[in-house]
């Protein structure tokens, strides 16, 4: 085998297995329905009065027209990848946008918010929109599609969707760890437990108004976001390795809460999507998924900028955001969300087709 054929060959195994896992996905699930923080928010936050926003440049730079949509990224969001891998559209309308339809958001919604957490006290630091007001909205939505769709549409909808769940990182690293009050009520284990405690409560709030089929994905090495690298106090620059064992811990919890739902909830199809080894593995050798770069964002010094503050050091931004890992201080590239939705689609393949 030449030397150029072995170094593009990871690259054709990895182009034709991911075409063959969206052959395999197309048309497998009527909708794709999304709760979580500003890692699936695809622009609520743009209708309610938060800071916590990304509805202007250079947010969206790569997006299909250039233009900012509220999606903390240059482009697309991995569940926008999610939904185009099973044949629905190509990015997923937030259920906010009053310019969507019911007719446009049946095959897919967001009702994310950046910054928010499984916790209202996360929420509330930015005020942001709660994962109860969440799934009051669902509940909203699934309503609007009854008179529009009918009874037994609607119900087919609902009950064959797909639901992801991204949630948990905000109520770390922008609660528990950054303000007094929840640290002081609990350890980090208590609060894993409280935090598990709410995700199951919203679990089977969906599966009471029909929801089956659900992906819960897992934190992320989050003590390797840039903002966390420059906020480590005992290593500067290096990953906060206390943050990354509690997302490792609290997964594993979050696994067994998978496993004893699906025993005790009748019909329903929940698995854990583990994002956290993929990320891992492109933080400590990026050159082997194509990146140079997975220490700073692409905005400004790539440390400590997101949102706004990207805003103002536009005359920095990188020329190249695939080369990045992460767009801001805190969220992926387009790139990066592309692979980290390849493995929320070939773990609910495995189970839902």
């Amino acid at each position: 085998m030449s030397a150029q054929l072995q170094r593009y060959l990871p690259w054709l195994i990895f182009f034709f297995l991911f075409h063959g896992v969206r052959g395999a996905a197309a048309g497998k699930v009527p909708a794709i329905i999304v709760f979580g923080d500003s890692s699936v928010d695809t622009g609520n936050n743009n209708f309610i009065p938060t800071i916590a926003r990304s509805n202007f440049w250079p947010y969206g730079r790569d997006y299909a027209n250039g233009l900012p949509t509220g999606r903390f990224s240059n482009g697309r969001l991995a569940t926008d990848f999610i939904s185009e891998a099973f044949g629905l559209l190509p990015s997923i309308p937030a259920y906010l946008d009053t310019n969507c339809s019911i007719d446009q958001l049946a095959s897919g919604v967001s009702f994310a918010s950046a910054a928010t957490g499984l916790d209202n006290t996360t929420a509330g630091v930015l005020s942001v929109i709660t994962l109860g007001e969440q799934l009051a909205y669902f509940k909203e939505y699934t309503e609007r599609l009854k008179a529009a769709k009918g009874e037994s549409a609607a119900k087919k909808i609902i009950g064959e969707a797909l639901y992801i769940w991204s949630i948990g990182t905000n109520d770390f690293i922008e609660n528990y760890y950054n303000l007094p009050e929840r640290r002081m009520q609990y350890t980090v284990g208590e609060y894993e437990a409280y935090l598990l405690g709410l995700a199951e409560a919203a679990i089977r709030r969906v599966h009471a108004l029909g929801g089956r089929k659900m992906d819960f994905t897992g934190l992320t090495p989050m003590g390797c976001l840039p903002a966390e690298r420059v906020a480590n106090r005992d290593d500067p620059g290096e990953c906060n390795e206390q943050y990354n064992a509690v997302a490792r811990t609290f997964n594993a919890k979050l696994q067994g809460l998978v496993a004893k739902l699906n025993k005790e909830l009748p019909g329903l199809r929940l698995v854990f999507a583990d994002t956290y080894q993929l990320l891992a593995a492109v933080v400590s050798k990026p050159a082997d998924y194509g990146f140079d770069n997975a220490v700073q964002g692409c905005c400004g010094t790539g440390l400590f900028e997101a949102g706004y503050f990207c805003s103002f050091t536009t005359a920095m931004l990188c020329v190249n955001a695939n080369k990045y890992v992460f767009f801001d201080a805190i969220h992926p590239t387009e790139k990066m969300y592309k692979l980290l939705a390849d493995t929320v689609i070939n773990t609910t393949l495995h189970v839902f087709m």
